[in-house]
């Protein structure tokens, strides 16, 4: 924050370094201790002293005026009032000065002891759990051992439980001994109430019996009260042994300890203040020096745990932060205009979240201050001291929390980190997110006559994004004498306007953006076209960029503005320069898709219906001649004599093959999509950006071209049916019946049974399948589709639409026995 302090311009600006700040550093930015938890009185509408709001703090609400109104207007620049204490400057300091809060009890700071990995956890090397529980006031942690004393202490317990055994046995001896007692009274009693002696000697034998079983049950409890005793004093004894700086302890067994009179030679606190403790009794060099000792020698678990450590120390030592700057004793407090308070209509007050939970950690705090005045109990102080850390947890990051503070619309009161992440945060919404002059945006559609450095622009909206350049152009030729005059013109739309426009846009390249914005090729530049509508038009090759189409999908247009913008969107930016994915090198503007791989199949295939032509032709342009004169069909086969060789091909062959270069020679097959790929994957290997757009366009005409001289469409009569279907599905009913025949007899499994079913169906589905492809002529429109692989089409598809579904999997996964045996035609039920 220091060197921000005096800068003037973003262009000073070197490096940014965000790390721990100290409390010194806090009360450095601070301009004055907010003590109290109100914001404004809502009489006056006026900051209340020492709050969240404060003037004297924060700086004036109004430009140039104190709080009292003492001084005002820009001559008293810098005066500090002697009244009000208000420095007279502008009210925008109230974006910039911080204030803070002193804490009257320290606490950690949510990021560093909650989350993974734990900063905390991982530089005391403590279990993140434990470590909550230390801060939550629910755990001790032990700060530093006496060993010498632990010996006493040991001594102690021992002696102990030699005392509490012979206490307990001298309680289960007096026990016995009053049972014995109480059975020689009932004997007398009997003796004076009986005189028959047999009678005596039964009720006499009963009594010593009772006595028996009580004295057995009572050297049973002994001997388990003994048991329990041993068992409580050994792991107490333990516990002590045990027992080194960094432990965690319960508060049952910190009770424990403390009834034997064995905490004396350790010490132990909660809180955060035993954090501090535990962090500053640490000494970094030393640490990084035994870390990497034992690396040497560590396991692989212990050496990636390990690794994590003394990168973390190695961070700290290398940065100078202080690890106990993690534990808060300062805290800041946001300038005021960053967490607002506005009037509604109505009275009412709209505020934001982070001024509830300043006020609950000021209150808190205040509390806390007086009963430490008053002298409370450790135990009430305690409590206190929780809720003040969970009260600044919730501020600085309410994501943390289980129970966050909710408002009075029961939703979760936003947090400093909060405002800061996510979509809707500070940097994503604010700072990257911000909205953008000279920009429109429109649907798209498609626009197969651009070149595909163009993209079509509406002319209103061109207007409008280009109107700062059109007004200068129309100053700089004398059109209109001003700016406000050249504003009206531009009103009326006269053709000169246009013309101007024109000329501008013709080496002017605009951005195309389509959200989400995943990757580089999510925005691009194009050179606008002028067009009449409203749509936006874009070149259909650059779709898959883009991961666009025309279902109603959006672009926004943005309009560089300096020299280096619109150099950098001509240099990098432009569709050219982006032919290959960034992410694995493959072409990804290709004219491979949809009408234009069909267009280009129905240019290179060749008509099973025309004979092929008797004459020869000398030369390709001979060929083309004769088809251009109507002498030969685009897809009739003709001799051309190519290379010195007599070759069969078609005049559609010959046209596609003329936009290649020599070195590719010459290509005579029908081009699907996958053989259109492998061309152009070719051609950016071989050919420069330049070819390579210019071959791309030329395709893209021929496809275009191709695919409205096919003029293909198919309905559903031409996915032809098998004759033979029938037949065939008779012949598996027949199979499977024997099978099941087979397994009724028990010569088959239930699972071979299953098994050989499903080996029919396929079988039956392959052989459909292969024979109402052959049964589909060369030229039915459903082959055609699927030779030229336009779209996502498939023989798949032919199957289930003219032959036969088949087998089908439930929605567990498993096959199903019975096979759908109709197909789409002739409908499933």
């Amino acid at each position: 924050m220091e060197p921000l302090a005096n800068l003037r311009s973003l262009s000073d600006l070197v490096s940014l370094k965000i790390k721990l700040a100290s409390p010194e550093d806090i009360r450095k930015w601070s301009r004055g201790e907010v003590t109290k938890p109100e914001t404004i009185n809502y009489r006056t509408l006026k900051p209340e002293k020492d709050g969240l709001f404060d003037e004297r703090i924060f700086g004036p609400t109004k430009d140039w005026e104190c709080y009292c109104g003492k001084y005002k207007r820009i001559r008293y620049k810098g005066v500090i009032c002697d009244k009000c204490g208000v420095e007279v400057t502008q009210s925008r300091v109230r974006r910039e000065r911080m204030g803070h809060l002193s804490l009257a009890s320290p606490v950690v700071h949510v990021w560093f002891f909650k989350g993974a990995p734990s900063k905390v956890s991982l530089l005391l090397d403590v279990a993140p759990r434990g470590v909550e529980q230390v801060i939550y006031f629910a755990r001790y942690i032990v700060l530093s051992v006496d060993e010498k004393i632990k010996k006493v202490a040991l001594k102690r317990l021992a002696d102990a439980k030699v005392v509490r055994v012979a206490e307990v046995e001298e309680f289960y001896k007096e026990r016995l001994n009053a049972l014995a007692k109480e059975s020689v009274e009932e004997k007398e009693k009997l003796a004076k109430k009986i005189k028959d002696k047999e009678q005596l000697l039964l009720a006499e034998s009963e009594v010593e019996l009772n006595q028996r079983k009580k004295e057995v049950a009572i050297t049973a409890e002994q001997k388990e009260t003994i048991e329990k005793t041993s068992t409580v004093f050994e792991n107490l004894s333990l516990l002590v042994k045990n027992l080194k700086p960094l432990s965690i302890l319960s508060e049952e067994e910190y009770d424990q300890l403390w009834q034997y009179q064995a905490v004396d030679f350790f010490e132990a606190k909660m809180g955060a203040e035993a954090i501090e403790a535990a962090i500053k009794s640490i000494d970094l060099e030393k640490l990084a020096v035994e870390l990497r000792t034992e690396m040497e020698n560590a396991t692989s678990t212990r050496f990636v745990k390990l690794a994590k450590r003394l990168k973390l120390v190695d961070g700290l030592r290398r940065t100078k932060i202080n690890p106990s700057w993690v534990i808060l004793r300062v805290l800041p407090v946001l300038p005021p205009d960053l967490r607002p308070m506005v009037q509604l209509s109505g009275g009412r007050f709209a505020t934001s979240d982070l001024n509830d939970l300043y006020r609950r950690v000021i209150n808190r705090n205040n509390r806390l201050k007086h009963l430490i005045d008053l002298g409370a109990p450790e135990i009430i102080l305690r409590n206190e001291k929780r809720m003040l850390q969970e009260a600044v947890d919730s501020l600085i990051d309410a994501s943390q929390r289980k129970a966050t503070r909710r408002g009075r619309g029961r939703q979760p009161l936003r947090s400093l980190s909060d405002m800061l992440r996510g979509k809707q945060g500070r940097f994503r919404q604010n700072l990257l997110g911000k909205r953008v002059d000279y920009s429109g945006r429109s649907v798209i559609i498609v626009g197969p006559e651009l070149k595909l450095n163009q993209c079509g622009i509406p002319k209103e909206m061109a207007l409008e994004i280009f109107k700062p350049f059109v007004l200068r152009e129309m100053i700089s030729r004398g059109i209109a004498p001003n700016v406000k005059s050249a504003k009206n013109m531009l009103e009326r739309r006269p053709s000169e306007v246009f013309d101007i426009l024109e000329e501008i846009t013709s080496d002017h390249p605009v951005l195309l953006n389509r959200a989400p914005t995943l990757h580089k090729l999510s925005i691009q530049a194009f050179y606008p076209i002028l067009i009449e509508g409203r749509a936006i038009r874009v070149h259909p090759a650059i779709c898959s960029g883009f991961n666009a189409d025309f279902d109603g999908d959006q672009m926004a247009v943005h309009v560089p503005l300096s020299k280096n913008a619109i150099n950098e969107a001509k240099e990098l930016m432009l569709p050219q320069k982006n032919l290959l994915k960034p992410a694995n090198g493959t072409p990804v503007s290709t004219p491979s898709s949809k009408e234009m791989a069909l267009g280009m199949y129905y240019f290179t295939s060749i008509d099973p219906n025309l004979k092929p032509h008797k004459s020869v032709f000398a030369d390709r342009e001979e060929a083309l001649f004769a088809y251009q004169t109507g002498r030969a069909e685009l897809r009739q086969i003709i001799t051309v004599r190519i290379d010195g060789k007599l070759i069969e091909t078609t005049a559609g062959r010959i046209l596609f093959n003329e936009a290649l270069p020599s070195a590719f020679g010459f290509i005579n097959e029908s081009l699907s999509s996958s053989h259109i790929k492998d061309v152009f994957s070719r051609a950016y290997l071989e050919m420069s950006e330049e070819e390579v757009v210019k071959l791309l366009d030329n395709v893209k005409s021929m496809g275009f071209a191709g695919g409205t001289l096919a003029g293909i469409s198919f309905g559903v009569f031409d996915a032809e049916l098998l004759p033979e279907k029938k037949d065939i599905v008779a012949e598996a009913d027949r199979k499977i019946a024997e099978i099941e025949s087979n397994f009724i007899q028990g010569l088959v499994t239930e699972e071979e049974k299953r098994r050989l079913s499903q080996e029919v169906w396929i079988e039956v589905t392959e052989e459909l399948t292969d024979k109402t492809w052959n049964n589909l002529a060369d030229d039915n429109p459903v082959r055609i589709f699927v030779d030229a692989k336009a779209g996502r089409v498939s023989r798949d598809q032919v199957k289930q639409l003219a032959a036969i579904r088949g087998l089908i999997v439930d929605p567990l996964g498993r096959i199903v026995e019975l096979p759908i045996k109709s197909n789409f035609r002739e409908g499933l039920s």
